[in-house]
């Protein structure tokens, strides 16, 4: 995609805004749940997280609060505070926002270096594989999604970062600091 065709911001806002993100629906808990159940697994209440790109809702964040998790939402629409970004964090959560990075090489850069040592990202995104059809892949269709990911993009950023550890199921992906 070339920049000229990226969408504005305004246009993407009201874009997410037609998300139906209902922090109540059993649906879309289930949905987020490969990350909130391996937060939950993965690390305690004491330590500290980042809900990166949260959305209109911040469903990750919500429901690890209900388990007293402290835990933060950043997104720069709906919970625009900067100086969550200056700080280091024990595990970051990103639910389908890494295809929606204009910079990816800026942005990956910047999780690194929000993330302690030893410290977790969880993604989740649609991983495109060469057993994928890709004229008729419908995560491509939308026009948020500028920059998808495979198997070797992901090895791409563990390497280029100095990530330790990369784990890949369907859809979730962990990478360890």
């Amino acid at each position: 995609m070339h920049r000229d065709d990226l969408p504005d911001a305004d246009a993407e806002k009201e874009r997410y805004e037609l998300h139906d993100d209902d922090t109540e629906d059993k649906g879309y808990r289930n949905f987020v749940a490969p990350i909130t159940s391996n937060i939950l697994n993965d690390f305690s209440k004491e330590d500290k997280g980042l809900d990166f790109g949260a959305g209109t809702s911040a469903i990750i964040s919500t429901v690890l609060r209900e388990h007293d998790y402290d835990i933060k939402a950043y997104d720069p629409y709906f919970h625009n505070e900067p100086k969550l970004l200056t700080q280091q964090y024990d595990y970051i959560a990103s639910c389908e926002v890494i295809e929606h990075f204009y910079q990816p090489k800026k942005e990956f850069s910047q999780l690194h270096e929000m993330l302690r040592e030893g410290g977790k990202l969880y993604l989740m995104t649609d991983v495109y594989d060469e057993k994928i059809d890709f004229a008729s892949w419908y995560y491509k269709n939308d026009p948020t999604h500028v920059f998808l990911y495979t198997p070797k993009t992901f090895d791409y950023i563990k390497d280029a970062y100095g990530f330790e550890n990369i784990f890949i199921e369907k859809r979730l992906i962990i990478i360890t600091k």
